[in-house]
């Protein structure tokens, strides 16, 4: 039996905390996070944070696992990601100071992880990229091409998981607000330019850093970004 969806005023309540919308926002990277690693990136204790764990937990907008002697967090699920980027959406960047937070808004703005997918500018060349070559329809609907033919122009191995998630889906991009391409070929797409080294996870956020293969590979579709 699943569990019961809490109210909108005990949801509203929860989300009120700004520090537990940032660990999600944070978590909106797909990987699963220890509580210490959250705290460092948002900066504040871990037990701060072992208690806005606990309440995003009885929610039901987070999952904990426990390995080992840590608890690692993730979110719920595809919903959770939706409502937390639609969130983003209605909001504007954070103002930066210092370098590295310059850094980490640009890094962001040009590659990262919408949960399971692929965003920022070169989610959205990639999306683009797409459409033009009628592998997907206009509005990020639905795909025209077959997975193999997709797989073979872009020289990936793309591996579709089978769930009642959309095959195609356009979910609009928090920093560009153009949609991007979600859905199980997104997640796949992703998961195939991570494991195929044309990606790489940054380690103190969710932004994606195109490695030396990476921008080989994305020049020779002629994919600008």
């Amino acid at each position: 039996m699943s569990e019961p969806l809490p109210s909108v005023e005990a949801l509203g309540q929860v989300l009120a905390e700004p520090r537990r919308l940032r660990m999600l926002q944070e978590l909106l990277g797909g990987v699963p996070l220890p509580a210490g690693a959250l705290a460092a990136r948002i900066g504040v204790a871990p037990s701060t944070v072992s208690g806005h764990l606990a309440r995003l937990q009885e929610s039901g907008l987070v999952r904990i696992e426990q390995r080992g002697r840590t608890r690692y967090a993730r979110l719920a699920g595809p919903d959770v990601a939706d409502a937390v980027e639609t969130l983003l959406r209605m909001t504007s960047e954070d103002p930066v100071s210092s370098w590295s937070g310059s850094d980490r808004q640009l890094a962001m703005r040009r590659a990262r992880s919408c949960y399971d997918h692929l965003a920022g500018d070169l989610g959205i060349a990639l999306t683009d990229l797409f459409v033009a070559r009628r592998w997907i329809d206009s509005d990020v609907g639905s795909a025209r091409a077959s997975i193999e033919n997709i797989s073979q122009a872009l020289r990936l191995r793309l591996q579709i998981s089978e769930s009642s998630r959309p095959l195609v889906r356009g979910c609009p991009d928090w920093t560009a607000r153009r949609p991007h391409l979600a859905g199980r070929l997104g997640a796949a797409i992703l998961s195939a330019l991570l494991s195929e080294d044309w990606l790489a996870r940054r380690r103190h956020d969710r932004a994606l850093r195109v490695t030396d293969r990476g921008q080989e590979r994305f020049a020779a579709l002629d994919l600008t970004y």
